[in-house]
Order: C-alpha cells, then sequence, then structure tokens
C-alpha cells in the first residue's frame, strides 16, 4: 500500500491535467454558444405561453432535470452511431461512424443538458421585468422586437448573470464525465497518466485543483462583469 504522496508524480501530473483544459473550455464555450440562444428561445416560449412549444418545453425540461447526466452521455454515445449509420447507409456515404472524434459527442450532451438548464435560468430572468415598462415601449411606438432587445432583455440578462455563472460553473465541472467518452479532457488525462504506477491519489488531487482554479476564475469572470453591467444599468435607469 502506498503510504505517502508521490510528489514529483503529482507536480508533473497537475501539468498533464492542465493540458486538458483547452478541451475542457472549448466543449464549454461551444455548449453556450448553442444553448444560450435555444434556452432564451425556450423560455420565451413559455412566458408567451405558445401552446404546442411550451408543453414540448416544459416536457425537455422535466427530462434534463430529471436524469443523471452520465445517463445522457450514454445514451448519446450508444444511439447517434446507429443513427448515423442508418442514414450513411440510406444515402450510400462511405464514412465509419465509429471514427468520429468523441468531442462531437461531448458538444451534443452537454449541449442538450445546458439548454434546458438555462431555459429555467431566462425564465425566472425574465420574469423579474415589470410588464409595465413592455407596455410603455409599445406605447412609445417600438416593435415587440424592439422593445425585447432595448428594454427587456439587458435588463433580464443583468438578473440572470448570478445564476448563469452558476450554470456555467456546473457546466465545467460536469465535463468531466467527458472520461466516459473517452474525451482527452482533464479527468482522463490525469486518470491514463496515473495508471503505470497507481498513482490515483495524486491524480485526483491534481484533478480537484484544476477544477477549483478553473471554476474560481470563471466566477471572478462573472462576478466582475455582473459588477459592471449593474453600474451601466443605474447609470442609464
Amino acid at each position: 500500500m502506498q503510504q505517502s504522496l508521490n510528489i514529483p508524480f503529482l507536480i508533473e501530473t497537475f501539468f498533464t491535467a492542465l493540458s486538458g483544459v483547452p478541451v475542457t473550455l472549448a466543449v464549454t464555450a461551444v455548449a453556450l454558444l448553442l444553448s444560450v440562444p435555444a434556452g432564451f428561445l425556450l423560455a420565451l416560449s413559455r412566458i408567451r405561453e405558445i401552446p404546442v412549444l411550451r408543453e414540448l418545453a416544459k416536457v425537455y425540461v422535466s427530462f434534463v432535470r430529471g436524469t443523471p447526466i452520465i445517463v445522457q452521455i450514454f445514451i448519446t454515445y450508444a444511439s447517434v452511431p446507429l443513427f448515423l449509420t442508418a442514414f450513411f447507409e440510406k444515402y450510400g456515404i462511405r464514412a465509419n461512424v465509429y471514427e468520429i472524434n468523441p468531442i462531437w459527442y461531448a458538444f451534443i450532451v452537454f449541449t442538450f443538458s445546458t439548454t434546458a438548464i438555462l431555459s429555467e435560468v431566462f425564465r425566472s430572468a425574465l420574469a423579474t421585468v415589470d410588464r409595465g415598462q413592455l407596455e410603455a415601449a409599445w406605447s412609445v411606438g417600438l416593435t415587440g422586437f424592439q422593445a425585447f432587445r432595448r428594454i427587456i432583455v439587458p435588463q433580464a440578462l443583468v438578473s440572470a448573470l448570478p445564476n448563469l455563472a452558476t450554470a456555467t460553473v456546473n457546466l465545467i465541472k460536469a465535463t468531466s464525465l467527458g472520461y466516459a467518452l473517452s474525451l482527452q479532457e482533464i479527468t482522463l488525462k490525469a486518470k491514463v497518466a496515473a495508471n503505470a504506477g497507481y498513482n490515483y491519489i495524486e491524480a485526483y488531487i491534481d484533478i480537484f485543483l484544476v477544477y477549483l482554479i478553473l471554476c474560481m476564475l470563471v466566477e471572478f469572470a462573472f462576478k466582475k462583469y455582473e459588477q459592471r453591467a449593474s453600474r451601466f444599468m443605474v447609470r442609464h435607469a
């Protein structure tokens, strides 16, 4: 049994884990880029009570909230290749679906999950804006789109920033499950490095430290942006 930490390995593997940060950030950035507009549209469909879209959004959000993301990963990783194989065979496309980079599956899974979460974030943020402001915008001749773009959305985004920061941090942490997709992110890189000498304690410490630093930096960036956005809203109130 290992009696003490292997400090040289701990230091070396910290940088190995750190090399997985670009992949983690890429998955996070793409998931946010796709899920922010999609989540906002879902939130609007529920607030405006668009019949079919509203019910579909509720079912979708309930499904995501009621299932572990690791299960969503396994379902996606097992089902998408089957659908792609059938599609390629039907149209005579020569491609091996099992050679697809796992990062594409990560984009699908984490976008799917984050969209549902952000739809609730935006729905609660939009609800904080007084409807009287929308009616006032209409009274001065603004269209619904102009009123939302100039008045409603800026205020809602400021209200959404704390929850958006939490969702982003949770997304970064959730990407640690990308090892199940053989994604070369922080967790998998550290665990592979630990396999040779069974230095798993050191590897997990490194994973912990890298995620802690990364999430703290993201929270700090959001906090600074939130303070700046709040000052801007006060000046233009």
